[in-house]
């Protein structure tokens, strides 16, 4: 699929960092915006033992966001050299520098590696698992929307994902479309 142009590109990741037009007036940012703060603080190498702010939920969290944005973004079954980086490039902007590049392609290579080994509805199964409350699978959903748009809008391929999200994550039908109308009219203009 065709990858969007930088416009569009810089739209879905200003959109990505800001909550839901639902969300309350105390909510700041999005969910991947606040996972991504404790994500980018994940230690490594010898600070592994220093104090870093690190909270291994947060960054599952931002684990799940992001791989539910991948599969959905896999539905057709390719996800070529040119889509990566267009979805880095706004994964990376959405999160204001709180997660290094290093870290987005690490992370895009090992989700490559689990659907690889696991397979599509695995995935969205334990995707499932770590995105357990409500309103963070209703923002989830929105992101996977939001990302979609990046490749020229919801083919029937992501929007069959985005459906298998929703059954897992136990949310009505309901939640997708407004999933769907809050990305698309976001992205209006």
């Amino acid at each position: 699929m065709p990858v969007a142009d930088e416009s569009l590109l810089n739209r879905v990741a200003s959109k990505l960092g800001e909550p839901p037009s639902y969300a309350g007036d105390t909510v700041k940012g999005s969910l991947l915006t606040a996972a991504a703060a404790s994500y980018g603080s994940k230690p490594t190498g010898d600070e592994a033992t220093q104090p870093t702010g690190f909270d291994p939920g947060a960054a599952a969290l931002f684990e799940a966001v992001v791989e539910s944005a991948y599969l959905v973004a896999y539905a057709d079954g390719e996800f070529d050299a040119t889509e990566q980086q267009a979805f880095q490039h706004v994964v990376l902007s959405a999160c204001e520098d709180r997660v290094a590049e290093s870290q987005v392609k690490a992370l895009l290579a090992d989700l490559a590696d689990q659907l690889e080994e696991d397979g599509m509805d695995k995935r969205i199964k334990m995707v499932a698992r770590t995105v357990n409350r409500p309103e963070h699978a209703e923002e989830v959903l929105r992101m996977a929307a939001l990302l979609a748009h990046v490749s020229g809008g919801v083919s029937a391929e992501e929007h069959a994902v985005l459906e298998k999200l929703t059954r897992e994550f136990q949310l009505d039908p309901e939640a997708l479309e407004r999933a769907l109308g809050e990305a698309e009219s976001a992205l209006e203009g």
